[in-house]
């Protein structure tokens, strides 16, 4: 692993693939032009805001993601990490899928979203997302990269499931993913405390793509996507608005701080 840097893009994203798929692709070159060579899309970067046209567009959502992340990863031969975007499945349904490309545009992991988010919230918005996207089935994949470490992936509702994170840690993990489009009613209080966790009990980099702003009536996400250190230091907080947060990724800092703080050697209960 080499020190590199990493972004974690923020988006906008609306239920218009096209134009969703056109920020994505300024936010990446301006990533690249400030130096990342891995850098990663928040969940439903391609598609967001209503379920009813998401499901109807899901085959074209899932070709023309997965051609456009491949696309990109080969143009600015950077490793690109789609945090989610829906692949049709039997039933009529869709897999909340995360994928994973190398600098050639070939795919290295891809991983189903385990944790659905059903959740009545005290603001009064439901989200019921079982009614579209069936669960996986699988643990996240770790790659491991010679030159970025071994990269951990998960999806925004996960975070709240530490066990997922042990067991990524486990594998091996020194970078975990969790892309997301976090509510703004939960993300003001749990958003930036649930990764700097993640990152402090695994000592591990997070680094945490984030919709932000209004995608419907209805919707409203976050924003603040991080990149987070290993000790649960923010790096980067890309704040309310479109844009990318850039950091280092440092071998010498992971290390450094698995060493001070040697708690994954500690563990008892596995």
């Amino acid at each position: 692993m080499k020190s590199y840097l990493a972004a974690a893009i923020q988006m906008n994203s609306l239920p218009d693939l096209s134009k969703n798929l056109a920020q994505a692709e300024e936010l990446i070159d301006l990533a690249v032009r400030q130096g990342a060579e891995l850098v990663g899309l928040p969940e439903n970067f391609s598609f967001l805001g209503d379920e009813d046209a998401k499901l109807a567009q899901s085959e074209t959502i899932a070709q023309e993601s997965e051609k456009f992340i491949r696309t990109m990863a080969q143009r600015f031969q950077v490793s690109i990490l789609g945090g989610g975007f829906p692949v049709p499945v039997e039933g009529g349904k869709v897999y909340n899928t995360a994928l994973l490309v190398d600098r050639s545009g070939q795919e290295v992991a891809r991983y189903e979203k385990v944790h659905l988010f059903d959740v009545n919230l005290p603001d009064g918005n439901t989200y019921h997302e079982s009614q579209t996207v069936v669960a996986g089935l699988r643990v996240p994949p770790v790659h491991p990269s010679k030159d970025l470490g071994n990269i951990g992936i998960s999806v925004c509702y996960d975070v709240r499931f530490p066990e997922l994170y042990r067991q990524l840690s486990l594998m091996g993990a020194e970078v975990l993913f969790i892309p997301a489009a976090f509510t703004a009613y939960t993300g003001k209080d749990h958003w930036q405390v649930l990764l700097q966790a993640r990152a402090i009990e695994n000592t591990c980099y997070v680094i945490a793509p984030a919709q932000t702003g209004r995608h419907n009536s209805i919707r409203q996400s976050h924003g603040h996507a991080m990149i987070i250190d290993p000790w649960g230091v923010i790096l980067a907080d890309a704040g309310d608005e479109p844009g990318v947060a850039i950091a280092a990724i440092e071998p010498a800092r992971l290390e450094q701080v698995r060493r001070q703080m040697p708690s994954l050697h500690h563990r008892v209960f596995v």
